[in-house]
């Protein structure tokens, strides 16, 4: 059983202050794009993963119960009251810890590949999902979505597309705590009070509209400051996407990778061989959303 799973874009990420459960309030806007995994299930005698790139380092993503796909299969097989006997192979070719939710994509296709392997329903799947982290329910769902809470509360959003992305990804991850944990510290430091989020309503009509022009000027990353202190190289790639002539460009999630919004398909085409030549990150590829979230193929 073989699911295929998006990568996703924060095209608004608005941080909340720190709860005292050590999460924060987020309001997002999630937009899953056409860089895709894919994992693959098998009936096994007992539980095994596997990972293979397709043009992304796949050295830093663990091949034990750590993986967010074996611990998907774990859980739900926790559920069903059975054996969590499967191996699953897991074809990658979304960044690793690039702020575009790999590990949650995996995990939200090892629910699907499972459940359709053991014969589980799938309604009970995005609660499932909830639990293994805050990305993976909108791997599952796809499309373009706000998602409340710890971004696990989702709605989906009208769209007009498509919408066509060139994507700077660069050489290794950051660490999403470390990148949180960064964002609390420049506020401390800069005294500001930090009030609850809400979605740019500005950026949701550039959406139904289809207007790519008015969505650039209105993505937004509360997290954008903190990844640019931790990565300060990440100043040079946005630089040189803005000046490849992209209409919005902003670090996707928690980064390192950056996100460049283009014209036209054609323009990102352009844009992606702009931003290659300068030299500013290790692989540029392009995308276009949304597109839906994990299906079996």
């Amino acid at each position: 059983m073989t699911v295929r799973v998006p990568a996703k874009v924060n095209l608004q990420l608005g941080v909340g202050p720190l709860r005292a459960d050590g999460y924060h309030d987020l309001v997002t806007v999630f937009h899953a794009v056409s860089l895709f995994d894919e994992v693959t299930a098998e009936p096994s005698d007992r539980l095994a993963v596997s990972v293979r790139g397709d043009s992304v380092d796949v050295r830093g993503v663990p091949l034990d119960g750590g993986n967010l796909a074996a611990r998907a299969a774990v859980l739900l097989a926790g559920r069903l009251g059975v054996e969590p006997a499967v191996s699953l192979h897991i074809r990658k070719a979304i960044p690793v810890a690039g702020g575009m939710a790999g590990g949650s994509a995996d995990a939200a296709a090892a629910l699907v590949a499972c459940a359709r392997l053991w014969g589980a329903d799938h309604e009970d799947l995005p609660k499932l999902a909830a639990e293994l982290g805050s990305d993976v329910p909108f791997s599952l769902l796809g499309g373009t979505a706000i998602g409340l809470g710890r971004g696990e509360v989702l709605t989906p959003v009208p769209v007009r597309g498509p919408f066509h992305w060139v994507f700077a990804c660069a050489d290794g991850g950051l660490s999403t705590p470390a990148v949180y944990a960064e964002c609390d510290r420049l506020r401390e430091v800069a005294g500001r009070p930090v009030g609850r989020p809400e979605a740019a309503r500005e950026l949701l009509a550039a959406l139904e509209s289809g207007d790519a022009r008015a969505l650039g000027g209105a993505l937004d990353n509360d997290l954008q400051p903190a990844a640019v202190e931790l990565r300060p190289a990440l100043r040079d790639t946005l630089a040189a996407g803005r000046a490849a002539g992209a209409l919005g460009a902003l670090v996707s999630g928690s980064g390192p990778t950056c996100a460049f919004l283009a014209e036209s398909a054609e323009h990102a085409a352009d844009l992606a061989a702009a931003v290659r030549a300068a030299g500013v990150a290790e692989t540029v590829v392009r995308a276009h959303g949304p597109v839906p979230g994990a299906t079996v193929i």
